[in-house]
């Protein structure tokens, strides 16, 4: 049985899948996919901290699927941009847990995460599944992955 460890960029993946689809992504059919016929080394979602209870209620339905969720406040620029960040944050997790699954699976379209993957898939001979947004997965990101899943059909929330 093959080793998995999920890693999903909430933030990358709500907006990109509201731009293109206006619906939300389907985390119990991913997490469905991603863990069929394998044993969890980790799953964890990485998401910003509002101190909303609409998001703090997402974030117990994904604690409740199997995730462990980790926070990061969400910071409101004096110049409205706002920033909650978490690549760092995934790329060390990715690369400490990489060493131990035969898989890492992905969930974010940012092609920052092309050298991770690559990394993973060169030095610790652990396969790559990326999930993203057709059109909104750098083709960076795609090329370095061993897998690439688009996000379409049944990993969406009827509206």
């Amino acid at each position: 049985m093959q080793k998995v460890t999920i890693l999903v960029d909430v933030q990358n993946i709500y907006y990109t899948t509201r731009q293109a689809f206006g619906c939300s992504f389907d985390y119990n059919e991913f997490w469905r996919r991603a863990t069929h016929d394998r044993q969890v080394v980790k799953a964890i979602a990485y998401a910003s901290d509002r101190g909303d209870a609409k998001q703090q209620q997402f974030q117990n339905i994904l604690r409740a699927i199997g995730f462990e969720v980790k926070l990061k406040p969400y910071i409101q620029r004096v110049d409205g941009s706002s920033k909650c960040d978490w690549d760092v944050g995934i790329t060390i997790d990715a690369m400490e847990l990489g060493r131990e699954s035969d898989v890492l699976v992905l969930a974010s379209g940012d092609g920052d995460f092309d050298l991770l993957a690559r990394k993973l898939v060169n030095d610790f001979n652990t396969e790559v599944e990326v999930y993203g947004v057709d059109g909104l997965t750098a083709a960076s990101l795609i090329n370095a992955s061993s897998t690439y899943v688009p996000i379409a059909g049944d990993l969406l929330l009827a509206k």
